[in-house]
């Protein structure tokens, strides 16, 4: 069982308007996050429910709630974890302001398969950690993120 020597909070980041076929993956990150005691914001990116569309709300209150998330997460010394497998111009947003306005650290999430790669602008930042996964070792990219954000 990993040890988390301090529970923090922690801003998931996922494509939702890019397309909605990761939610049961976000879902299980997230799930997994809040089981090792993490407070995770992540909006309705987990959401199974939620359609292809995204969420009904506008996007004035979309984009005003989820930076004011993250700006309460970086004030309580958290961390911004993104899914960045598939292209997503809001995640690449919200990781620009986790970095650049917010000082926090950025924990990045990559799977092959929708891209050829990375996007040079999140792997050639040596500020963020990306941690390549494929399908079939969830779990050990799981177990590695929460030694990660142990050792913050």
């Amino acid at each position: 069982m990993p040890v988390i020597t301090m529970a923090r909070p922690v801003y998931f980041s996922g494509s939702i308007s890019g397309g909605r076929n990761d939610a049961v993956l976000y879902k299980r990150i997230v799930d997994r996050l809040q089981q090792e005691g993490h407070r995770v914001y992540a909006g309705s990116v987990a959401d199974i429910s939620l359609p292809e569309q995204g969420e009904a709300e506008p996007d004035e209150t979309i984009y005003k709630r989820d930076l004011g998330w993250l700006a309460g997460v970086a004030r309580e010394g958290g961390v911004l974890v993104a899914d960045v497998s598939m292209p997503s111009l809001g995640v690449g947003y919200e990781i620009a302001t986790a970095r650049y306005l917010h000082r926090m650290p950025v924990i990045c999430l990559y799977r092959p398969g929708h891209t050829r790669r990375c996007s040079a602008m999140i792997a050639g930042d040596g500020k963020i950690r990306v941690l390549e996964y494929t399908e079939a070792d969830v779990t050990a990219m799981l177990s590695q993120l929460t030694e990660i954000l142990a050792a913050l």
